[in-house]
């Protein structure tokens, strides 16, 4: 007996929409449209940080810009497909970052008594002369 093999429809959700570039002159790699917005902004907010850091524009700077940017639009690259969209992916980081945290501080701890005042004992307060309030039965 053969087996019987079940075409899926995954095919069809395989299929990037990736642009080639015209027809003879296409890019040497393949990137879908989401990955060029990422890229773009993941330069952008890159270069914005070095300027804040007081790095200068040079070409070594740049260049890094350049390599920050593909590590960081490849590591979204592979967390982003037609099941779980950019847009997905950005929300849950945000609700990852703003989520309740389990406290993690210690209660208690060693005891000082560094900020205990200390001085005289107290003493008790001076009796009432004749002993008794007035009215008292």
């Amino acid at each position: 007996m053969t087996g019987v093999l079940v075409r899926t429809d995954d095919e069809v959700y395989r299929v990037d929409s990736v642009w080639l570039g015209p027809p003879r002159a296409t890019f040497p790699w393949r990137a879908r449209y989401v990955s060029y917005g990422v890229g773009l902004l993941t330069m952008i907010l890159v270069m914005f940080v070095q300027r804040r850091l007081g790095i200068g524009l040079d070409f070594f700077s740049v260049a890094w810009a350049l390599v920050i940017t593909v590590l960081v639009t490849r590591f979204l690259g592979q967390r982003i497909d037609y099941e779980r969209p950019l847009g997905q992916v950005v929300s849950l980081f945000g609700h990852e970052v703003r989520g309740p945290r389990a406290s993690t501080a210690v209660a208690g701890g060693a005891v000082r008594s560094g900020h205990v005042r200390t001085g005289p004992a107290v003493t008790a307060r001076p009796r009432r002369r004749g002993g008794r309030r007035r009215g008292a039965a």
